[in-house]
Protein backbone atom coordinates (compact mmCIF):
# COMPACT_ATOMS: atom_id res chain seq x y z
CA UNK A 1 0.00 0.00 0.00
CA UNK A 2 2.88 2.04 0.66
CA UNK A 3 4.59 1.31 -2.60
CA UNK A 4 1.58 2.25 -4.28
CA UNK A 5 1.26 5.64 -2.65
CA UNK A 6 4.77 6.79 -3.15
CA UNK A 7 4.02 5.89 -7.20
CA UNK A 8 0.90 7.78 -7.01
CA UNK A 9 3.40 10.35 -5.45
CA UNK A 10 6.35 10.06 -8.46
CA UNK A 11 3.17 10.51 -10.93
CA UNK A 12 1.76 13.68 -9.43
CA UNK A 13 4.97 15.10 -9.65
CA UNK A 14 6.08 14.43 -13.17
CA UNK A 15 2.65 16.03 -13.80
CA UNK A 16 3.37 18.91 -12.10
CA UNK A 17 6.63 19.49 -13.40
CA UNK A 18 5.86 19.05 -17.04
CA UNK A 19 2.56 21.38 -16.58
CA UNK A 20 1.93 23.62 -19.50
CA UNK A 21 4.17 21.92 -21.52
CA UNK A 22 1.82 21.93 -24.91
CA UNK A 23 1.01 25.96 -24.39
CA UNK A 24 4.90 26.16 -24.43
CA UNK A 25 5.46 24.14 -27.62
CA UNK A 26 2.47 26.71 -29.12
CA UNK A 27 4.33 29.17 -28.32
CA UNK A 28 7.64 28.36 -29.64
CA UNK A 29 6.16 27.18 -32.51
CA UNK A 30 5.10 30.85 -33.14
CA UNK A 31 7.61 32.91 -32.02
CA UNK A 32 9.31 30.54 -35.03
CA UNK A 33 7.11 30.62 -37.43
CA UNK A 34 9.25 32.06 -39.99
CA UNK A 35 13.20 31.35 -38.61
CA UNK A 36 12.20 27.60 -38.35
CA UNK A 37 10.48 27.12 -41.78
CA UNK A 38 13.73 29.29 -43.29
CA UNK A 39 15.84 27.05 -41.99
CA UNK A 40 13.90 23.74 -42.83
CA UNK A 41 13.07 25.19 -46.66
CA UNK A 42 16.84 26.54 -47.34
CA UNK A 43 18.11 23.03 -46.45
CA UNK A 44 15.67 21.36 -49.00
CA UNK A 45 16.06 24.06 -51.44
CA UNK A 46 20.30 23.18 -51.51
CA UNK A 47 19.14 19.70 -52.15
CA UNK A 48 17.51 20.81 -55.77
CA UNK A 49 20.31 22.95 -56.44
CA UNK A 50 23.18 20.18 -55.64
CA UNK A 51 21.17 17.54 -57.52
CA UNK A 52 20.34 20.09 -60.81
CA UNK A 53 23.35 21.34 -61.43
CA UNK A 54 25.41 17.79 -61.13
CA UNK A 55 24.12 16.64 -64.25
CA UNK A 56 24.81 19.91 -66.28
CA UNK A 57 28.90 20.38 -64.63
CA UNK A 58 29.41 16.46 -65.10
CA UNK A 59 27.24 15.31 -67.71
CA UNK A 60 28.98 12.03 -68.79
CA UNK A 61 30.17 9.36 -66.04
CA UNK A 62 33.59 10.37 -67.04
CA UNK A 63 33.15 13.92 -66.37
CA UNK A 64 32.27 12.57 -62.95
CA UNK A 65 34.86 10.09 -61.96
CA UNK A 66 36.81 14.27 -62.75
CA UNK A 67 34.99 15.97 -60.34
CA UNK A 68 35.28 13.42 -57.39
CA UNK A 69 38.88 13.62 -57.44
CA UNK A 70 38.00 16.50 -55.60
CA UNK A 71 36.73 14.59 -52.79
CA UNK A 72 39.15 11.58 -52.83
CA UNK A 73 41.90 10.76 -50.86
CA UNK A 74 42.87 12.01 -47.54
CA UNK A 75 41.95 15.56 -48.08
CA UNK A 76 38.66 14.40 -49.66
CA UNK A 77 38.10 12.47 -46.44
CA UNK A 78 38.96 15.67 -44.19
CA UNK A 79 36.17 17.86 -46.22
CA UNK A 80 33.36 15.40 -47.13
CA UNK A 81 33.88 12.02 -45.13
CA UNK A 82 34.39 8.77 -46.06
CA UNK A 83 33.70 8.20 -49.31
CA UNK A 84 31.43 5.40 -50.07
CA UNK A 85 30.72 4.31 -53.48
CA UNK A 86 33.58 6.33 -55.35
CA UNK A 87 34.51 3.68 -56.91
CA UNK A 88 34.41 2.55 -60.55
CA UNK A 89 30.77 3.18 -61.56
CA UNK A 90 29.86 6.24 -59.46
CA UNK A 91 26.23 7.54 -59.83
CA UNK A 92 25.16 11.01 -59.08
CA UNK A 93 23.17 9.93 -56.30
CA UNK A 94 26.70 8.53 -54.29
CA UNK A 95 28.74 11.68 -55.22
CA UNK A 96 25.73 14.03 -53.93
CA UNK A 97 25.49 12.12 -50.04
CA UNK A 98 29.44 11.85 -50.07
CA UNK A 99 30.61 15.03 -50.70
CA UNK A 100 27.72 17.20 -49.64
CA UNK A 101 26.23 15.22 -47.00
CA UNK A 102 28.46 15.99 -44.40
CA UNK A 103 27.86 20.02 -45.24
CA UNK A 104 23.81 19.53 -43.89
CA UNK A 105 25.14 17.40 -41.09
CA UNK A 106 26.54 20.57 -39.82
CA UNK A 107 23.71 23.00 -40.57
CA UNK A 108 21.49 20.26 -39.14
CA UNK A 109 23.49 20.52 -35.88
CA UNK A 110 23.76 24.59 -36.16
CA UNK A 111 20.03 24.67 -36.71
CA UNK A 112 19.33 22.96 -33.33
CA UNK A 113 22.07 24.67 -31.41
CA UNK A 114 20.51 28.09 -31.78
CA UNK A 115 16.92 26.56 -31.89
CA UNK A 116 17.96 25.14 -28.06
CA UNK A 117 19.76 28.07 -27.16
CA UNK A 118 17.06 30.49 -28.34
CA UNK A 119 14.13 28.99 -26.28
CA UNK A 120 16.06 28.09 -23.04
CA UNK A 121 18.92 30.50 -22.04
CA UNK A 122 18.24 33.48 -24.08
CA UNK A 123 14.36 33.04 -22.55
CA UNK A 124 16.03 33.33 -18.74
CA UNK A 125 18.68 35.89 -19.94
CA UNK A 126 15.70 38.44 -20.84
CA UNK A 127 13.53 37.64 -18.08
CA UNK A 128 10.67 36.30 -20.51
CA UNK A 129 11.41 32.89 -18.80
CA UNK A 130 10.57 34.38 -15.11
CA UNK A 131 7.15 35.66 -16.40
CA UNK A 132 6.08 32.43 -17.96
CA UNK A 133 7.32 30.35 -14.64
CA UNK A 134 4.62 33.12 -12.77
CA UNK A 135 1.71 31.11 -14.54
CA UNK A 136 1.02 27.72 -14.31
CA UNK A 137 3.84 26.13 -15.98
CA UNK A 138 5.79 23.23 -14.40
CA UNK A 139 10.02 23.95 -13.61
CA UNK A 140 10.63 21.03 -16.73
CA UNK A 141 8.23 22.20 -19.01
CA UNK A 142 10.10 24.78 -20.71
CA UNK A 143 13.00 22.61 -21.58
CA UNK A 144 10.57 20.08 -22.56
CA UNK A 145 8.85 21.66 -25.12
CA UNK A 146 11.75 23.29 -26.41
CA UNK A 147 13.28 19.28 -27.12
CA UNK A 148 9.58 18.56 -28.41
CA UNK A 149 9.85 21.80 -31.18
CA UNK A 150 13.29 20.57 -31.72
CA UNK A 151 12.43 16.69 -32.44
CA UNK A 152 9.74 17.74 -34.73
CA UNK A 153 11.30 20.41 -36.53
CA UNK A 154 14.52 17.02 -36.85
CA UNK A 155 11.72 14.84 -38.15
CA UNK A 156 10.25 17.27 -40.59
CA UNK A 157 13.54 18.11 -41.70
CA UNK A 158 14.19 14.74 -42.40
CA UNK A 159 11.38 13.65 -44.51
CA UNK A 160 11.45 16.99 -46.64
CA UNK A 161 15.13 16.16 -47.44
CA UNK A 162 14.47 12.11 -48.30
CA UNK A 163 11.24 13.71 -50.34
CA UNK A 164 13.25 16.31 -52.18
CA UNK A 165 16.63 13.31 -53.36
CA UNK A 166 13.77 11.18 -54.41
CA UNK A 167 12.08 13.23 -56.80
CA UNK A 168 15.08 13.34 -58.95
CA UNK A 169 14.29 9.53 -59.27
CA UNK A 170 16.31 7.98 -56.84
CA UNK A 171 16.03 5.83 -54.52
CA UNK A 172 13.22 6.09 -51.66
CA UNK A 173 14.59 4.27 -49.06
CA UNK A 174 17.95 5.17 -49.27
CA UNK A 175 16.90 8.83 -49.97
CA UNK A 176 14.67 8.51 -46.47
CA UNK A 177 17.94 6.90 -44.80
CA UNK A 178 20.21 10.22 -45.82
CA UNK A 179 17.36 12.63 -44.62
CA UNK A 180 16.91 10.21 -41.00
CA UNK A 181 20.76 10.62 -40.71
CA UNK A 182 21.08 14.32 -41.13
CA UNK A 183 18.00 14.58 -38.85
CA UNK A 184 19.77 11.98 -36.59
CA UNK A 185 22.70 14.12 -35.81
CA UNK A 186 20.28 17.52 -35.33
CA UNK A 187 18.71 15.52 -31.98
CA UNK A 188 22.18 14.59 -30.95
CA UNK A 189 23.09 18.16 -30.63
CA UNK A 190 19.79 19.71 -29.49
CA UNK A 191 20.28 17.23 -26.65
CA UNK A 192 24.00 18.67 -26.45
CA UNK A 193 22.84 22.17 -26.22
CA UNK A 194 20.03 21.20 -23.98
CA UNK A 195 22.76 20.19 -21.61
CA UNK A 196 25.33 23.55 -22.15
CA UNK A 197 22.88 25.78 -21.41
CA UNK A 198 22.54 24.59 -17.89
CA UNK A 199 25.97 24.89 -17.76
CA UNK A 200 26.71 28.59 -18.38
CA UNK A 201 24.45 31.73 -17.79
CA UNK A 202 24.58 33.35 -21.07
CA UNK A 203 23.26 31.69 -24.41
CA UNK A 204 26.52 33.12 -26.74
CA UNK A 205 28.74 31.14 -24.00
CA UNK A 206 25.99 28.31 -24.22
CA UNK A 207 26.21 28.22 -27.77
CA UNK A 208 29.87 28.46 -28.13
CA UNK A 209 30.25 25.34 -26.03
CA UNK A 210 27.94 23.12 -27.86
CA UNK A 211 29.67 24.42 -31.16
CA UNK A 212 32.89 23.07 -29.66
CA UNK A 213 31.43 20.08 -29.20
CA UNK A 214 30.49 20.20 -33.16
CA UNK A 215 34.63 21.15 -33.97
CA UNK A 216 35.09 18.20 -31.42
CA UNK A 217 33.01 15.44 -33.75
CA UNK A 218 34.51 17.13 -37.04
CA UNK A 219 38.41 16.47 -35.83
CA UNK A 220 37.55 13.74 -34.94
CA UNK A 221 35.39 12.10 -37.76
CA UNK A 222 37.89 14.01 -40.38
CA UNK A 223 41.20 12.60 -38.21
CA UNK A 224 39.40 9.12 -38.14
CA UNK A 225 38.20 9.16 -42.35
CA UNK A 226 41.71 10.28 -43.34
CA UNK A 227 43.20 7.19 -41.83
CA UNK A 228 41.82 4.49 -43.94
CA UNK A 229 39.76 4.01 -46.37
CA UNK A 230 36.43 4.40 -45.85
CA UNK A 231 37.15 5.68 -41.97
CA UNK A 232 38.50 4.07 -39.14
CA UNK A 233 37.45 2.82 -35.58
CA UNK A 234 38.50 6.72 -34.73
CA UNK A 235 35.96 8.12 -37.03
CA UNK A 236 32.81 5.51 -34.71
CA UNK A 237 33.38 8.29 -31.84
CA UNK A 238 32.03 10.97 -33.51
CA UNK A 239 28.41 11.45 -33.77
CA UNK A 240 28.77 13.00 -37.27
CA UNK A 241 30.36 9.85 -38.64
CA UNK A 242 27.36 8.01 -37.70
CA UNK A 243 25.03 8.98 -40.02
CA UNK A 244 27.61 8.53 -42.72
CA UNK A 245 28.31 5.40 -41.92
CA UNK A 246 24.42 4.60 -42.61
CA UNK A 247 26.08 4.82 -46.25
CA UNK A 248 22.79 5.55 -48.01
CA UNK A 249 22.71 4.82 -52.51
CA UNK A 250 25.82 2.30 -51.77
CA UNK A 251 24.43 -0.75 -48.93
CA UNK A 252 22.14 1.23 -46.59
CA UNK A 253 21.97 0.38 -42.95
CA UNK A 254 19.66 2.35 -40.36
CA UNK A 255 21.45 0.56 -37.45
CA UNK A 256 24.52 3.34 -36.57
CA UNK A 257 21.44 5.07 -36.29
CA UNK A 258 20.71 3.70 -33.12
CA UNK A 259 23.81 4.79 -31.54
CA UNK A 260 22.29 8.66 -32.39
CA UNK A 261 19.29 7.60 -30.78
CA UNK A 262 21.18 5.95 -27.73
CA UNK A 263 23.51 9.48 -27.29
CA UNK A 264 20.27 11.54 -27.67
CA UNK A 265 18.44 9.54 -24.70
CA UNK A 266 21.34 9.68 -22.25
CA UNK A 267 22.20 13.23 -22.95
CA UNK A 268 18.69 14.63 -22.49
CA UNK A 269 18.62 12.56 -19.13
CA UNK A 270 21.42 14.33 -18.24
CA UNK A 271 20.61 18.13 -19.46
CA UNK A 272 16.76 17.66 -17.15
CA UNK A 273 18.94 16.17 -14.34
CA UNK A 274 21.11 19.56 -14.34
CA UNK A 275 18.50 21.63 -14.81
CA UNK A 276 16.89 20.69 -11.37
CA UNK A 277 20.29 21.71 -9.70
CA UNK A 278 20.23 24.90 -10.61
CA UNK A 279 17.98 28.23 -10.29
CA UNK A 280 16.51 29.97 -12.71
CA UNK A 281 18.40 32.44 -14.21
CA UNK A 282 21.37 30.85 -12.75
CA UNK A 283 24.51 28.33 -14.61
CA UNK A 284 25.96 25.41 -13.00
CA UNK A 285 29.20 27.30 -13.60
CA UNK A 286 28.66 30.99 -12.10
CA UNK A 287 30.35 33.79 -13.88
CA UNK A 288 33.22 35.85 -12.61
CA UNK A 289 32.88 38.77 -11.41
CA UNK A 290 34.58 41.48 -13.20
CA UNK A 291 36.16 44.46 -11.58
CA UNK A 292 34.54 47.12 -9.83
CA UNK A 293 35.13 49.54 -12.19
CA UNK A 294 36.37 50.25 -15.98
CA UNK A 295 40.34 50.67 -17.26
CA UNK A 296 40.68 54.54 -18.68
CA UNK A 297 41.10 52.81 -22.33
CA UNK A 298 37.48 51.07 -21.70
CA UNK A 299 35.26 54.53 -21.13
CA UNK A 300 34.29 55.16 -24.44
CA UNK A 301 32.05 54.03 -26.57
CA UNK A 302 34.50 52.73 -29.40
CA UNK A 303 35.75 50.28 -26.74
CA UNK A 304 33.13 49.04 -25.43
CA UNK A 305 31.46 48.30 -29.05
CA UNK A 306 35.22 46.60 -29.82
CA UNK A 307 34.59 44.72 -26.61
CA UNK A 308 31.12 43.25 -27.59
CA UNK A 309 32.82 42.23 -31.12
CA UNK A 310 35.47 40.93 -29.34
CA UNK A 311 34.82 37.10 -29.24
CA UNK A 312 33.24 37.13 -32.79
CA UNK A 313 36.32 38.69 -34.39
CA UNK A 314 38.92 36.16 -32.78
CA UNK A 315 37.00 33.32 -33.48
CA UNK A 316 35.70 33.90 -37.13
CA UNK A 317 39.20 35.11 -37.71
CA UNK A 318 41.05 31.93 -36.58
CA UNK A 319 38.45 29.54 -38.05
CA UNK A 320 38.13 30.82 -41.77
CA UNK A 321 42.22 31.41 -41.42
CA UNK A 322 42.28 27.77 -40.77
CA UNK A 323 39.70 26.66 -43.61
CA UNK A 324 41.68 29.78 -46.54
CA UNK A 325 44.79 27.75 -45.18
CA UNK A 326 43.27 24.59 -46.06
CA UNK A 327 41.34 25.34 -49.32
CA UNK A 328 44.51 26.97 -50.37
CA UNK A 329 46.87 23.64 -49.79
CA UNK A 330 44.48 22.16 -52.17
CA UNK A 331 45.37 24.77 -55.10
CA UNK A 332 48.37 22.60 -56.06
CA UNK A 333 46.71 19.12 -56.52
CA UNK A 334 43.81 20.32 -57.89
CA UNK A 335 45.84 22.17 -60.63
CA UNK A 336 46.10 19.04 -62.85
CA UNK A 337 42.45 17.50 -62.11
CA UNK A 338 41.13 21.05 -64.05
CA UNK A 339 42.52 19.98 -67.50
CA UNK A 340 39.64 17.13 -67.38
CA UNK A 341 36.98 19.03 -66.29
CA UNK A 342 33.81 19.74 -68.36
CA UNK A 343 33.70 23.53 -69.83
CA UNK A 344 30.24 23.93 -68.16
CA UNK A 345 32.19 23.17 -64.65
CA UNK A 346 34.75 26.10 -66.16
CA UNK A 347 31.47 27.98 -66.94
CA UNK A 348 30.31 27.58 -63.38
CA UNK A 349 33.18 28.94 -62.07
CA UNK A 350 32.93 31.92 -64.34
CA UNK A 351 36.10 31.00 -66.31
CA UNK A 352 36.07 30.30 -70.30
CA UNK A 353 40.26 29.83 -70.51
CA UNK A 354 42.01 29.82 -67.12
CA UNK A 355 39.74 27.32 -64.77
CA UNK A 356 42.49 27.41 -61.73
CA UNK A 357 42.24 31.11 -62.23
CA UNK A 358 38.54 30.78 -61.87
CA UNK A 359 38.53 28.64 -59.15
CA UNK A 360 40.98 30.87 -57.37
CA UNK A 361 38.27 33.88 -57.87
CA UNK A 362 35.32 31.68 -56.82
CA UNK A 363 36.84 31.03 -53.22
CA UNK A 364 37.47 34.99 -53.13
CA UNK A 365 33.55 35.18 -53.38
CA UNK A 366 33.20 32.32 -51.44
CA UNK A 367 35.43 34.37 -48.46
CA UNK A 368 33.31 37.04 -48.88
CA UNK A 369 29.90 35.58 -49.11
CA UNK A 370 30.82 33.91 -45.39
CA UNK A 371 32.36 37.19 -44.00
CA UNK A 372 29.08 39.01 -45.13
CA UNK A 373 27.40 36.39 -42.83
CA UNK A 374 29.61 37.56 -39.91
CA UNK A 375 28.93 41.53 -40.75
CA UNK A 376 25.14 41.19 -40.05
CA UNK A 377 25.13 39.05 -37.08
CA UNK A 378 28.01 41.00 -35.63
CA UNK A 379 24.60 44.24 -36.23
CA UNK A 380 22.52 41.86 -34.53
CA UNK A 381 25.08 41.99 -31.25
CA UNK A 382 24.27 46.06 -31.47
CA UNK A 383 20.25 45.43 -31.59
CA UNK A 384 20.45 43.48 -28.62
CA UNK A 385 22.64 46.53 -26.70
CA UNK A 386 19.32 48.13 -27.49
CA UNK A 387 16.66 45.56 -26.56
CA UNK A 388 17.88 44.56 -23.34
CA UNK A 389 18.42 47.92 -21.97
CA UNK A 390 21.89 48.35 -21.58
CA UNK A 391 22.11 51.11 -24.94
CA UNK A 392 19.71 53.68 -22.35
CA UNK A 393 22.07 54.09 -19.65
CA UNK A 394 24.94 55.16 -22.60
CA UNK A 395 22.60 57.39 -24.35
CA UNK A 396 22.07 58.96 -21.33
CA UNK A 397 25.54 60.17 -20.85
CA UNK A 398 27.34 62.60 -23.18
CA UNK A 399 27.74 59.89 -26.03
CA UNK A 400 24.69 60.92 -28.63
CA UNK A 401 22.83 58.65 -31.23
CA UNK A 402 24.54 58.90 -33.98
CA UNK A 403 28.19 58.32 -32.50
CA UNK A 404 26.85 55.13 -30.43
CA UNK A 405 25.08 53.87 -33.78
CA UNK A 406 27.94 55.23 -35.80
CA UNK A 407 30.96 53.66 -33.68
CA UNK A 408 29.65 50.34 -33.63
CA UNK A 409 29.29 50.26 -37.53
CA UNK A 410 32.96 51.50 -37.55
CA UNK A 411 33.82 48.67 -35.13
CA UNK A 412 31.75 46.14 -37.32
CA UNK A 413 33.36 47.07 -40.58
CA UNK A 414 36.53 47.12 -39.36
CA UNK A 415 36.43 43.72 -38.02
CA UNK A 416 34.94 42.62 -41.10
CA UNK A 417 37.69 43.84 -42.98
CA UNK A 418 40.10 42.38 -40.64
CA UNK A 419 38.33 39.01 -41.23
CA UNK A 420 38.38 39.54 -44.81
CA UNK A 421 42.21 40.69 -44.99
CA UNK A 422 43.56 37.52 -42.85
CA UNK A 423 41.40 34.93 -44.80
CA UNK A 424 42.52 35.67 -48.46
CA UNK A 425 45.70 36.03 -46.87
CA UNK A 426 45.78 32.60 -45.30
CA UNK A 427 44.13 31.12 -48.38
CA UNK A 428 47.32 32.94 -50.38
CA UNK A 429 50.37 31.29 -48.15
CA UNK A 430 48.33 27.73 -48.71
CA UNK A 431 48.18 28.47 -52.38
CA UNK A 432 51.70 29.50 -52.38
CA UNK A 433 52.90 26.52 -50.69
CA UNK A 434 51.31 24.35 -52.82
CA UNK A 435 52.12 25.30 -55.93
CA UNK A 436 55.62 27.10 -54.82
CA UNK A 437 54.24 30.48 -56.46
CA UNK A 438 54.98 32.97 -54.22
CA UNK A 439 53.53 35.81 -55.75
CA UNK A 440 49.72 33.86 -55.01
CA UNK A 441 50.30 35.81 -51.55
CA UNK A 442 50.10 39.07 -52.72
CA UNK A 443 47.53 37.81 -55.82
CA UNK A 444 45.20 36.61 -53.25
CA UNK A 445 44.81 39.02 -50.97
CA UNK A 446 44.02 41.31 -52.92
CA UNK A 447 41.36 39.49 -54.58
CA UNK A 448 40.10 39.65 -51.01
CA UNK A 449 40.40 42.54 -50.09
CA UNK A 450 39.33 44.37 -53.11
CA UNK A 451 35.93 43.02 -52.35
CA UNK A 452 35.42 45.09 -48.76
CA UNK A 453 33.25 47.31 -51.08
CA UNK A 454 30.72 44.68 -50.73
CA UNK A 455 30.68 43.95 -46.91
CA UNK A 456 30.27 47.62 -46.39
CA UNK A 457 27.33 47.84 -48.06
CA UNK A 458 25.64 44.66 -46.26
CA UNK A 459 26.49 46.33 -43.19
CA UNK A 460 24.98 49.75 -44.65
CA UNK A 461 21.76 48.39 -45.18
CA UNK A 462 21.76 46.23 -42.04
CA UNK A 463 22.00 49.79 -40.30
CA UNK A 464 19.43 51.86 -42.26
CA UNK A 465 16.85 48.80 -41.79
CA UNK A 466 18.02 49.32 -37.90
CA UNK A 467 17.38 52.83 -37.88
CA UNK A 468 14.15 52.45 -39.38
CA UNK A 469 13.03 50.05 -36.63
CA UNK A 470 15.21 47.55 -34.87
CA UNK A 471 12.42 44.64 -36.31
CA UNK A 472 13.03 45.96 -39.45
CA UNK A 473 16.86 44.61 -38.89
CA UNK A 474 16.36 41.13 -40.17
CA UNK A 475 15.17 42.29 -43.22
CA UNK A 476 18.73 42.28 -44.26
CA UNK A 477 18.98 38.58 -44.73
CA UNK A 478 16.64 38.64 -47.21
CA UNK A 479 19.37 40.52 -49.42
CA UNK A 480 22.12 38.80 -48.14
CA UNK A 481 20.17 35.42 -49.62
CA UNK A 482 19.00 37.20 -52.74
CA UNK A 483 22.68 38.09 -53.39
CA UNK A 484 24.30 35.16 -52.59
CA UNK A 485 21.82 32.91 -54.92
CA UNK A 486 22.87 35.38 -57.72
CA UNK A 487 26.51 34.68 -57.18
CA UNK A 488 26.25 30.86 -56.83
CA UNK A 489 23.12 30.57 -58.99
CA UNK A 490 23.08 32.69 -61.49
CA UNK A 491 24.78 30.95 -63.65
CA UNK A 492 22.13 28.27 -63.70
CA UNK A 493 19.29 30.82 -63.06
CA UNK A 494 20.13 32.63 -66.54
CA UNK A 495 18.39 36.18 -65.29
CA UNK A 496 18.26 39.16 -66.96
CA UNK A 497 20.79 41.72 -66.32
CA UNK A 498 19.03 44.02 -64.14
CA UNK A 499 18.41 41.11 -61.49
CA UNK A 500 22.39 41.11 -61.58
CA UNK A 501 22.53 44.83 -60.93
CA UNK A 502 20.89 44.76 -57.67
CA UNK A 503 23.16 42.27 -56.35
CA UNK A 504 25.69 43.53 -54.42
CA UNK A 505 28.48 40.54 -55.52
CA UNK A 506 27.63 41.25 -59.14
CA UNK A 507 29.71 44.36 -59.86
CA UNK A 508 33.52 43.89 -58.69
CA UNK A 509 35.28 41.57 -61.31
CA UNK A 510 36.40 38.58 -60.02
CA UNK A 511 40.26 38.45 -59.25
CA UNK A 512 42.60 36.68 -60.22
CA UNK A 513 40.26 35.92 -63.34
CA UNK A 514 39.55 39.63 -64.19
CA UNK A 515 40.21 43.41 -63.03
CA UNK A 516 38.36 44.41 -60.30
CA UNK A 517 37.61 47.73 -62.25
CA UNK A 518 37.71 51.61 -60.23
CA UNK A 519 34.07 52.20 -60.73
CA UNK A 520 32.20 49.64 -59.23
CA UNK A 521 34.52 49.30 -56.18
CA UNK A 522 33.95 53.35 -55.92
CA UNK A 523 30.43 53.48 -56.68
CA UNK A 524 29.62 50.66 -54.07
CA UNK A 525 31.54 52.75 -51.19
CA UNK A 526 29.50 55.86 -52.16
CA UNK A 527 26.36 53.46 -51.71
CA UNK A 528 27.36 51.88 -48.80
CA UNK A 529 28.42 55.63 -47.69
CA UNK A 530 25.12 56.97 -48.53
CA UNK A 531 22.90 54.04 -46.79
CA UNK A 532 24.46 54.46 -44.00
CA UNK A 533 24.43 58.13 -43.32
CA UNK A 534 20.32 57.56 -43.74
CA UNK A 535 20.82 54.90 -41.43
CA UNK A 536 22.11 57.27 -39.00
CA UNK A 537 19.40 60.07 -39.18
CA UNK A 538 16.81 57.53 -38.83
CA UNK A 539 17.92 56.11 -35.45
CA UNK A 540 18.47 59.64 -34.06
CA UNK A 541 14.73 60.22 -35.25
CA UNK A 542 13.17 57.34 -33.53
CA UNK A 543 12.55 56.55 -30.13
CA UNK A 544 14.64 53.34 -28.61
CA UNK A 545 12.84 50.12 -28.14
CA UNK A 546 13.07 47.85 -24.86
CA UNK A 547 11.58 44.45 -24.98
Amino acid sequence: MTAVTARRADVRRRDHLTTGTWRLVRLTLRRDRIKLPGWLLGLTVFVFYFNTALPIIAPTEADLAAFSQFSAGPVGAVLSGPGYGFDAGLTYEQFFVGTYGLYFLLAAALMNILLVSRHTRVEEQSGRAELVRAGVVGRSAPLTATLIVAVAADVLLALLLGAATATFGYAPGDALLFGAGVGAVGLVFAAVTAVTVQITEYSRAASGLAGAVVGVAYLIRAAGDSLTEHGSLLSWFSPLAWSQQTRPFVDGRWWPLLLSLGLVAATTAGAFALADRRDLGAGLRSARRGPAGAAAWLRSPSTLALRLQRAGLLGWTVALAVLGLTYGALVGPMTDTFADLSGQFAEILGATDDVLDGYLSFMALYDVIIVSAFTILALHKVRGEETSGRAEPVLATMTGRVRWLGTHLLVVCAAAVTILVVTGLAFGIGAAASTGEVGQIAELTAAHAVRIPELLVFASVGVLLYGIAPRALPLVWLVFAYAVVLALFGQLLDLPQWAHDLSPLDHIGRMPLEDAGVTPVLTLCAVAAATAAAGLVAFRRRDLTVT
